[in-house]
């Protein structure tokens, strides 16, 4: 597992979150419910780490929804902090980019 998502991990069971506004316009847009990306995070599988993100280090992870269905999201921490767990994004991975389980794109 990835030192960002454990960090993250740790940040939401104490609830030091925090939702970029950009976020929440691609949950509302995918129509994805922030309480299961809340709740899924703890089976999330890593897709992508970037550690040297400009913004703070983040995590690309593959979790489900309430319905069982792919979530692609983007888990950071700022840079220079260690809170909150910023939700940057969150998104329902297209299939045609994506192998069949969502967890390498296609290229």
């Amino acid at each position: 597992m990835s030192d960002t998502l454990v960090q993250v991990l740790a940040l939401l069971e104490r609830n030091d979150v925090r939702i970029s506004d950009h976020g929440y316009d691609e949950l509302a847009a995918d129509d994805i419910y922030v309480k299961d990306i809340l709740h899924g995070a703890k089976k999330a599988i890593v897709v992508e780490e970037y550690p040297k993100y400009q913004k703070g280090p983040c995590v690309l992870v593959l979790q489900k929804d309430r319905n069982g269905n792919p979530v692609h999201v983007v888990w950071g921490i700022p840079r220079g902090a260690s809170a909150p767990a910023v939700l940057v994004t969150a998104y329902r991975p297209e299939p045609k980019e994506w192998t069949e389980d969502f967890l390498r794109r296609r290229l």
